[in-house]
């Protein structure tokens, strides 16, 4: 019952702290309200699943809210992080699908190694760099993607206006020094459940 009392508080803790102020809003991702193409309610039910993944996980594990990476988009969650075994990312993948209302789960969790500062710093500054590229392109939302970088392997997610802007990110990201493979989780404004008026 204890544990009980606890999960509820979190979620009513994660769930109040959605109501923001600014263009950021309910979100915290930098993903403005006013640029994301999503109808604001299909925002709000992402960011609750969102909200609700983190808790659960918090309460399955502590550590899976500094390992674990999550971002639902139009009810679909996509995973990155890093766990011990693959037990781990079986389990995170199975809560991921007890999400009420989730449409889709991509789990691109990893398995840890031990640091490597050089591969470390490698991935940072591939991320960076592609996130500068994105920002500075006038053909780009950069505000719509959100990008990981782990051993040189690029995963973007987000939501493209059209095919050119998706084909162009991902060409940018493939043209990058160093990159060895771009995974592209990105969805197409036409193919989103509910869009902007």
């Amino acid at each position: 019952m204890k544990n009980r009392n606890i999960l509820t508080i979190l979620v009513l803790i994660f769930l109040t702290s959605c109501v923001g102020t600014g263009s950021k809003g309910v979100f915290g991702t930098g993903v403005s309200i006013a640029l994301d193409p999503r109808s604001l309610g299909t925002q709000i039910d992402d960011s609750i699943m969102q909200k609700n993944l983190l808790a659960k996980l918090v309460f399955m594990n502590k550590k899976y809210a500094l390992t674990i990476n999550s971002k639902v988009l139009d009810g679909r969650i996509f995973l990155t992080g890093k766990v011990e075994n693959p037990e781990e990312k079986l389990r995170i993948t199975k809560i991921a699908w007890e999400i009420k209302g989730v449409r889709s789960v991509k789990n691109d969790i990893n398995l840890k190694e031990n640091f490597n500062f050089k591969r470390s710093a490698e991935d940072l500054y591939i991320t960076s760099r592609l996130k500068t590229i994105l920002i500075l392109s006038k053909d780009i939302k950069a505000a719509n993607y959100n990008i990981d970088t782990y051993k040189r392997k690029v995963f973007i997610y987000g939501i493209a206006q059209n095919k050119n802007e998706l084909n162009l990110v991902i060409d940018e990201a493939k043209n990058i020094t160093n990159v060895l493979e771009v995974i592209a989780s990105i969805l197409l404004v036409e193919d989103l459940r509910i869009q902007k008026n």
